[in-house]
């Protein structure tokens, strides 16, 4: 089954990063969006089963989007990969509800290990 996957950064580079670092065995329609506004339109439209959230972009944060998620009980798991990798942005963004905090940039082995760990990709 396809897994609907989302893409919130605002750096293109950054997006198509994330992109090329998803197991390439993994059915998933990606999604992108360059800031929380788009990302909460796209994870509302049911684009966003599965998150990558960046926490610093314009217009709206990671953490307006975390909160609005939990707030509307929307259906997404969150994972946020970010540059900033202080231990009160960690702590915050796992109190507002985000699966797993993942420092950018990500790599191909990474997110497959935290995909696995989490339950969210499962080896064949």
């Amino acid at each position: 089954m396809t897994t609907k996957v989302l893409i919130c950064d605002d750096s293109s580079f950054a997006r198509k990063q994330m992109k090329r670092a998803l197991p390439p065995e993994w059915d998933v329609e990606v999604s992108f969006a360059g800031d929380g506004i788009e990302g909460l339109e796209q994870i509302r439209n049911g684009n966003g089963e599965v998150v990558f959230l960046d926490l610093t972009m314009p217009n709206l944060d990671g953490y307006g989007v975390l909160e609005t998620i939990r707030k509307e009980d929307l259906p997404a798991m969150v994972l946020v990969v970010s540059g900033d990798i202080q231990p009160d942005a960690q702590q915050r963004v796992k109190k507002l509800g985000a699966m797993a905090f993942i420092k950018k940039p990500i790599d191909a082995d990474k997110a497959r290990t935290i995909l696995t760990e989490y339950g969210i990709l499962t080896e064949a």
